[in-house]
């Protein structure tokens, strides 16, 4: 069997609402015009710079991205107490019998206390999130170093995330990946890939498990 790694925010963390809140503000902060949630769920991307720029029509600079972070992480901050895990998120987690893992690219200090909270950690051997001040980029390198921390080798795992961003970092180490598509992106651009997609967490464990 597999090593399990979960994504969180958009996958297991149903906070899909806050996030597009969180993004409005920010986008507020600097003149731009709020986005809807099919907008932002199709058009979506990293380097989060550049979705930030393709939404506001002009280049985002390194100071322009980190104020522009700042608000975002502010009003998500705000609301992360409601957030609820998503509604088959514990029945997913259970079903997998091999080891699991997760690898956030939200802060590690606040990510693992808001695990713990939501009765994750008995599952999961290692909690990984953003060690830098800033981030916004590529989930490659975290994935790799996540795995090191595991010595576990790409080819040895398989993902469940939301994202084209977690199949880009799958795909650069070897692992195999199924798609959730009920977060942050649109599931025409999932199915786009090729990859499997899952409609729900259970099944996309089925697919993990088949993989």
């Amino acid at each position: 069997m597999a090593h399990l790694v979960w994504d969180w925010n958009g996958t297991l963390l149903d906070d899909l609402h806050l996030v597009l809140d969180a993004t409005n503000a920010a986008l507020r902060s600097v003149g731009g015009r709020p986005v809807s949630m099919e907008e932002h769920r199709r058009d979506f991307h990293r380097p989060i710079s550049a979705y930030y720029s393709q939404v506001l029509g002009r280049p985002i600079g390194e100071d322009d991205f980190a104020t522009l972070d700042q608000v975002f992480h502010d009003v998500y901050r705000a609301g992360l107490a409601q957030c609820r895990l998503a509604p088959d998120a514990l029945t997913a987690l259970g079903s997998w019998t091999g080891s699991q893992s997760l690898l956030s690219m939200y802060f590690h200090r606040e990510l693992v206390p808001v695990v713990t909270r939501h009765g994750l950690d008995g599952h999961l051997r290692r909690v990984d999130g953003l060690r830098d001040r800033v981030g916004g980029g590529s989930k490659t390198p975290h994935l790799l170093a996540h795995l090191a921390a595991l010595d576990l080798a790409g080819p040895d795992c398989v993902l469940i995330g939301d994202s084209v961003d977690d199949a880009d970092a799958a795909a650069a180490v070897g692992a195999r990946i199924v798609l959730y598509a009920g977060g942050i992106t649109h599931e025409a651009r999932l199915r786009q890939t090729g990859l499997p997609v899952a409609t729900t967490l259970v099944d996309a464990v089925c697919y993990a498990s088949a993989a």
